[in-house]
């Protein structure tokens, strides 16, 4: 499977309200959605999702080039795999058992960020 073909777009309203970049109504709805979905290889380049709710969120391998980030509580989210080429990320807060290098790596170089697994 090539590059192009991981990115996956999924026809859920929460999807649709990242992707229109409705952050208040993507919070809003997250709290009544039950079993959120999983963002898993999704598309969320070039977004500006400051304000996210990332608590609990399924963003393995997700595609984040270029994504206004900053101030995002990851802490509690699966970022397993996903890249933040070129993305802002000042005062996020990143899962514990994802190394400094990892995040720098990925964001200067568009790398998969890997967990560090004890």
């Amino acid at each position: 499977m090539n590059h192009s073909e991981d990115v996956r777009v999924i026809d859920h309203p929460l999807y649709q309200a990242l992707r229109n970049e409705n952050i208040r109504a993507f919070n809003e709805a997250r709290g009544n959605a039950g079993e959120l979905p999983s963002f898993a290889y999704c598309d969320l380049r070039g977004l500006d999702l400051r304000g996210l709710d990332a608590q609990g969120l399924d963003l393995q391998q997700a595609y984040f080039r270029g994504s206004d980030l900053r101030g995002i509580d990851f802490r509690d989210t699966n970022l397993e795999g996903a890249s933040i080429a070129g993305a802002q990320i000042s005062g996020c807060y990143f899962p514990a058992s994802l190394q400094a290098d990892e995040i720098v790596m990925s964001l200067n170089h568009g790398t998969r960020m890997r967990y560090q697994h004890s």
